[in-house]
């Protein structure tokens, strides 16, 4: 990165490795800040509220969430080691880096899945609400999150070990094949999924918005897939574009890296607040305390089913 960096040619001068560190120290914090928030997070669901199907999911996309960022401050911190450090080259970085990246990208794709499984088991329960509650399976949330995680993990291993970067600068067909892969199941199946299931829940508070109650859970869906959509997706689409040299790569690499790194520690650290945001009463203006605002965004809103249900005796 350094050479690259040295090279007026690709639009870089000797001092923008100072840009590149303090946007890399910029992501630290919010990295520590998001960590603070996934951890509280999953400390309540996992130890403090009592489980069902939905608090499953985001216990397990907290935890994806906060070991993601524990790997981002680590990729940082090499990355500002190779910039400014004493010691740029130490033994074992390229086996470290990788060792990172693997971790790093099986975070992020585990919580994806994640996602994107509780998004279509919510819009499930809304359009199919009868079929969804007699049919469903008692561990469905375990099942697929133990599933999910393991196949998060093959997608960064393959990623990773296949596509390695002079498989990815040389375009050679398992890396191709590899980032195909990859770029569908982001763009063509997760992100359909959660399209569609972010305007089904929103016509569904649409159309409770006047009653009583509030369905919480839909909401903390639809904000967490519009921020997943404006912060991570759109650099899915870069890195891709990249790939394939449909884009010039000199000019943009080092600043598309750190872009794709700030926007998906941004989304990773927002949505544990998103939850607390959501699950507070506003017409209230006494405090409550995270758990009891933890167990009104998720909780409740098994509650708030069984009342938008009618009962099949009547």
């Amino acid at each position: 990165m350094n050479d690259t960096l040295d090279e007026p040619s690709s639009g870089y001068n000797e001092y923008s490795y100072i840009h590149f560190t303090i946007a890399a120290a910029v992501a630290l914090c919010l990295c520590v800040a998001g960590l603070v928030g996934n951890v509280i997070v999953f400390w309540y669901l996992c130890f403090k509220i009592q489980r069902n199907k939905y608090t499953v999911y985001f216990m397990n996309l907290s935890a994806a969430n906060a070991l993601f960022l524990i790997f981002t401050m680590l990729l940082l911190m090499v990355n500002i080691n190779t910039l400014v450090g004493t010691d740029p080259d130490f033994i074992g970085k390229e086996n470290l880096y990788l060792s990172i990246e693997i971790f790093y990208d099986a975070m992020q794709y585990s919580g994806m899945f994640i996602f994107t499984a509780v998004s279509m088991e919510r819009c499930s329960s809304v359009l199919f609400p009868f079929w969804y509650q007699s049919h469903r399976p008692r561990n469905l949330s375990t099942i697929m999150c133990t599933a999910l995680w393991i196949f998060g993990c093959l997608e960064s291993l393959s990623e990773n070990l296949v596509c390695t970067t002079e498989a990815f600068m040389d375009q050679t067909v398992q890396c191709s094949a590899v980032q195909i892969i990859v770029f569908v199941l982001a763009i063509g199946i997760c992100l359909p999924i959660m399209v569609i299931s972010s305007f089904t829940l929103l016509a569904k508070v649409k159309r409770t918005f006047k009653q009583q109650y509030t369905f919480k859970l839909h909401i903390i869906i639809i904000v967490v897939v519009f921020f997943f959509i404006l912060s991570v997706l759109p650099f899915n689409f870069l890195w891709f574009l990249m790939f394939f040299r449909l884009i010039p790569t000199d000019l943009i690499t080092a600043s598309l890296f750190y872009a794709t790194v700030f926007c998906t520690v941004l989304n990773c650290t927002v949505n544990p607040y998103i939850y607390i945001i959501v699950g507070r009463k506003w017409n209230q203006t006494s405090c409550h305390s995270i758990q009891e605002t933890l167990q009104r965004a998720f909780r409740e809103e098994e509650n708030e089913d069984s009342k938008s249900i009618p009962s099949k005796h009547t």
